[in-house]
């Protein structure tokens, strides 16, 4: 099974990498999570970018407010999937972050989930590794049963209160 980096551009971003995490955990994928900047680590970003997919990554989740050009620059250096995303800051509450993940020249993608939307990416790079993972794959569409469930009972709760 292919892991899944997880790169973040500072530590206190990982309240929302916890939420990636923990999806990641309930499929039992493994991956490897590193803080590495795209500013202030730039080196390491690219090194470990570069050696990716050799080294059985099949996606990258890049997590960095503020600036957030982190997803940019892992983008730049690997045709891997990367996802990018954008963390809440205590200026401008993500917007900056999420403009500066999304907004990627022609030729190098980042694909961009919401503001502190850790759950998603991870859900996102499931979908992605179950192209080529059958298992994984009936493991996604089982939770998607689950969660419509989840959905359907609460309906049935909320209209047998209201409905008359």
């Amino acid at each position: 099974m292919k892991k899944v980096g997880i790169i973040m551009g500072s530590d206190s971003d990982l309240p929302v990498v916890e939420k990636a995490t923990a999806v990641l955990d309930e499929f039992g994928v493994p991956y490897e999570v590193h803080v590495y900047s795209a500013h202030r680590t730039p080196l390491e970003a690219k090194v470990f970018s570069e050696s990716a997919k050799e080294k059985g990554f099949g996606v990258l989740i890049a997590f960095a407010g503020m600036a957030a050009h982190l997803a940019g620059a892992v983008a730049a250096n690997t045709t891997l999937p990367v996802i990018g995303v954008p963390c809440k800051g205590s200026v401008l509450d993500g917007m900056d972050a999420l403009l500066s993940t999304v907004m990627m020249p022609t030729g190098i993608p980042v694909a961009t989930v919401a503001i502190n939307g850790g759950g998603n990416a991870a859900l996102l790079a499931l979908q992605m590794i179950a192209l080529t993972d059958l298992e994984l794959g009936k493991k996604l569409d089982e939770k998607r049963k689950k969660d419509a469930a989840k959905v359907l009972e609460k309906d049935e709760a909320v209209a047998a209160k209201f409905n008359k």
